[in-house]
């Protein structure tokens, strides 16, 4: 009877939960911080912000925290408490060193995680990214290549089958193509992300854009169920993702002003404002399929590809009407092959230089207007000043005699190293 009356009062009682959190992870990055909740089943929940000091706080109804574990400070995040709050909710508290802007939602499962309760933590002082003018000076500027590494942090991509991460192995690459872009003559390389933490899509092309860049390059690993499939793709945004994205910008008179060179667009009637803006994204998409067709010409000399033109598809990431870009899928994750040659520090440097000289061969014949690639072209075709190369020159002497930059006279000539040779004629491009 005694039994019978405890398994009763335990039916009962009021403390019953719907859920558990069982894990706490937090990625902190440049563009904010994310905490993350894993949870054993979907929650209600709500967000609140405490100042002096500063604090969020998340009441989560029906749930209860079983996890001892939880991560140390991170970006703006100090501390993490939690307590019961009444009878059968939980209480946790965000301490941040400094003010932010929150933003919660709930994850569904996948097949790494299951459900999930994120936050992200935005500072306060984070301004809209706003283009950079066209500097206008006669300075001649480096071209400017954004490489984006996919996925990261709480979105680790595709999983190959020894546990390769996706996001892990286009970090990797992304570095290596950006060390090898920076040692280009006239180039310099920008990484979307350089650490293991998550940044939105759309964020991604507001960072290249900031720093100007003549083109972007996003880094990806494919996967597919039957292990068998191998080989490199290149893709380039499709014209029906491109017309949702002109539907959007459409809408954002002032902010799409900067993607037709300044031009001010809220003054424009509707038909004035598609026409300039359908032409800056038709140059765009033009020069992507360029751009593509040269780095999977380049990847097709090293690698297998998995479809040997330029592919189109609506990726998120490359919706942009004034920056050329393309998304590389380096390989099958899921091939246990191409997991291994992902993995491997020779292969990705083969893989980043073949990349290269797609990106080097589409500049030197397209290159923007203001940039050393530019003056370079027209110094050589202009035929300017010439220098016969004699026994003990070097480029850094020729440079000193003839007054111009060691990278300009590369430029000019085509040189990707340090070595010349007796007998060969140079071109002495203008001073810079």
């Amino acid at each position: 009877m005694r039994s019978f009356l405890a398994v009763l009062f335990l039916c009962l009682s009021p403390l019953v939960w719907a859920a558990e959190v069982d894990g706490v992870r937090v990625w902190a990055g440049p563009e904010g911080t994310r905490v993350v909740f894993d949870l054993s089943a979907p929650v209600q929940h709500d967000l609140f912000t405490l100042h002096n000091p500063e604090r969020i706080v998340l009441d989560i109804k029906q749930t209860r925290m079983t996890t001892d574990e939880l991560p140390a400070a991170a970006g703006s995040l100090s501390r993490i408490r939690h307590a019961r709050h009444g009878e059968i909710n939980l209480r946790i508290v965000l301490d941040l060193k400094f003010a932010v802007r929150p933003k919660s939602f709930l994850v569904k499962p996948n097949t790494t995680y299951g459900h999930r309760l994120v936050v992200d933590l935005e500072p306060v002082d984070m301004k809209p990214v706003k283009v950079v003018k066209a500097i206008t000076t006669n300075q001649w500027r480096e071209v400017v290549i954004a490489i984006d590494a996919g996925h990261g942090g709480e979105d680790p991509g595709a999983s190959g089958r020894k546990g390769t991460r996706e996001k892990n192995v286009t970090l990797s690459i992304a570095k290596e193509l950006a060390r090898q872009v920076n040692a280009e003559p006239g180039m310099r390389a920008i990484l979307v992300r350089n650490g293991d933490y998550f940044i939105k899509l759309s964020r991604r092309m507001d960072i290249a854009r900031r720093h100007r860049a003549d083109m972007f390059i996003s880094i990806h690993a494919d996967s597919f169920r039957d292990a068998r499939v191998s080989g490199a793709s290149v893709y380039a945004l499709s014209r029906s993702g491109a017309s949702s994205e002109m539907a959007k910008r459409l809408a954002e008179r002032e902010n799409a002003s900067d993607l037709v060179g300044g031009v001010k667009l809220s003054d424009k009637d509707d038909l004035v404002r598609y026409v300039l803006l359908d032409l800056s994204q038709t140059a765009t998409l033009s020069a992507s399929l360029s751009i593509g067709d040269h780095v999977l010409s380049g990847i097709g000399r090293i690698n297998k590809l998995h479809k040997d033109e330029v592919q189109t598809a609506g990726f998120a990431v490359l919706k942009s009407p004034d920056i050329p870009s393309v998304l590389i899928e380096a390989a099958f994750i899921s091939n246990p092959d191409e997991e291994r040659r992902l993995n491997d520090k020779g292969h990705q440097r083969r893989l980043s230089a073949a990349v290269l000289d797609g990106i080097r061969k589409y500049f030197y014949y397209t290159p923007p207007p203001g940039t050393q690639l530019a003056q370079a072209q027209r110094s050589g075709a202009a035929g300017n000043r010439t220098y016969v190369i004699s026994r003990g020159d070097t480029l850094s002497g020729i440079a000193r005699q003839h007054r111009v930059k060691v990278n300009m006279l590369k430029l000019a000539n085509n040189i990707r190293g340090d070595r010349i040779r007796v007998g060969d004629v140079l071109v002495i491009p203008g001073g810079s």
